[in-house]
């Protein structure tokens, strides 16, 4: 594993058209019979942002797996429907079933972080065959944007009028650092997330060894460690120093996910 690059390069997209006619774009690395790990970003993040850039695909490759990665649905080069339903835990849980039948994998290691974290833990509840253990990072925060003022958010969007609300303007700060991030798309996943129950349930959570890991300066840490506590075979690590941003690229999180996912 020595050959693989200091910084892993992106390969083209091969596209999973899914059942709403959805195009997910996903990425693929390493030896085709290797394990396999499927990496699953953040909430306005991408596959290139949260796991490539970060050193998650590298350190992955070094220890000998093979990796595949999707721009979830609104994000990355994926595409970015406008309409809120087109945003329920159902549909973005089916995504990838989706991309895992295409791949012809039958079951995955999985990553992933605040959103891809939270689909990740309802794909083990909801499709447990296909996990085999799962590293969640920045959960149990299911509503990505909760606190957004939508009607602010729009009338920035339509209108050019400036946003008031410090927290949906720092929200809208985060989304526009990522290149092709598309602001409607993103305000439609706010709200599609918003319809149905979308928080992890504690009283239905998966059977599969699951660590937790958050950023001790994220707001969301004691939740996190409460939830994991909740696991029939869960574990947690603190991520120093970090908040809800910045955790993805730390190295005390790729050391604890690494060796999770490895045991």
């Amino acid at each position: 594993m020595d050959a693989v690059p200091a910084l892993t390069e992106v390969p083209p997209a091969q596209f999973v058209i899914v059942g709403d006619n959805v195009r997910l774009a996903t990425y693929s690395w390493g030896d085709v019979e290797a394990d396999p790990v499927l990496c699953v970003h953040g909430f306005g993040s991408s596959t290139r942002d949260n796991w490539v850039n970060t050193g998650w695909v590298r350190d992955l490759l070094r220890a000998g797996y093979r990796v595949i990665a999707v721009d979830q649905r609104g994000h990355g080069a994926s595409d970015k429907p406008y309409d809120a339903a087109s945003y329920t835990m159902p549909t973005l849980v089916s995504d990838l079933v989706a991309v895992l039948d295409t791949y012809l994998l039958d079951q995955v290691r999985y990553l992933g972080y605040s959103l891809g974290g939270r689909v990740g833990w309802q794909l083990a509840v909801d499709a447990p065959e296909h996990v085999e253990r799962a590293v969640l990072g920045g959960i149990p925060d299911g509503r990505p944007l909760a606190r957004l003022r939508v009607d602010q958010a729009r009338a920035f969007l339509d209108h050019g009028e400036p946003v008031q609300d410090a927290t949906t303007l720092r929200y809208v700060s985060l989304a526009e650092r990522v290149p092709g991030n598309d602001l409607r798309a993103l305000v439609a996943i706010a709200e599609g997330m918003r319809l149905g129950e979308t928080d992890p349930d504690p009283s239905s959570p998966p059977q599969q060894p699951v660590l937790i890991a958050t950023g001790t300066e994220d707001p969301i840490h004691d939740q996190s460690k409460h939830l994991a506590g909740l696991l029939p075979r869960g574990e947690f690590a603190d991520i120093p120093g970090r908040h809800h941003v910045n955790a993805p690229g730390a190295r005390a999180f790729r050391e604890a996910g690494m060796d999770f996912l490895g045991r």
